[in-house]
């Protein structure tokens, strides 16, 4: 009863149900190595029921070296860079207005549908993320150096906590250096 199992390559796309989506950057014997966008990169068993193959590539029966492994990250990274998630808008929120007001009551407000000003502010966080794991990734920096722009992108996010009001759920939250402690 042998039966050999093909492997996924790397750069097949998958989603996870608990890490949501990911690509695969590396291929070991029993293990995918999956960067995914919210959550770095894991180590997920190949028979793991909660993943999903959406778009398959370099599927083989052999595993995937290492040096392989590091040229195909640099590749999914920039394939991934523009990639946002659905991110729901709070109900109350829906069809509202952003208002802004110069304290010159001769000057124009200008007004700003909240769908608008939410949808950048979620591209500002994918585009965070996606920073953090180039910074994660890179091959010069030290790891010290990787920790102080780590450290800095979480103040970022901190600073941005004020808009956790427009998000529906808050498992997409920003969540600064207070709330990473807490975990």
């Amino acid at each position: 009863m042998e039966q050999q199992q093909l492997n996924l390559g790397i750069g097949t796309r998958l989603q996870h149900t608990q890490y949501g989506p990911g690509v695969i950057v590396g291929v070991k014997y029993a293990v995918y190595l999956i960067s995914f966008i919210h959550h770095g990169i894991k180590e997920i068993e190949k028979t793991d029921p909660q993943l999903d193959e959406i778009i398959a590539e370099n599927v083989t029966a052999e595993v995937e070296t290492v040096s392989e492994t590091e040229k195909s990250l640099l590749k999914i990274l920039r394939l991934w860079g523009g990639i946002t998630e659905k991110v729901p808008l709070g109900d109350k929120w829906t069809g509202g207005a952003l208002l802004l007001q110069p304290a010159d009551p001769a000057l124009k407000p200008k007004e700003i549908p909240v769908e608008v000003f939410f949808h950048k502010i979620v591209m500002l966080r994918d585009r965070l993320r996606v920073l953090e794991q180039q910074i994660n990734a890179h091959k010069k920096l030290s790891d010290e150096d990787k920790i102080n722009l780590q450290q800095y992108i979480t103040r970022i996010y901190g600073s941005l906590t004020t808009f956790n009001v427009l998000f529906k759920e808050k498992e997409h939250w920003f969540v600064g250096e207070k709330g990473a402690k807490e975990d």
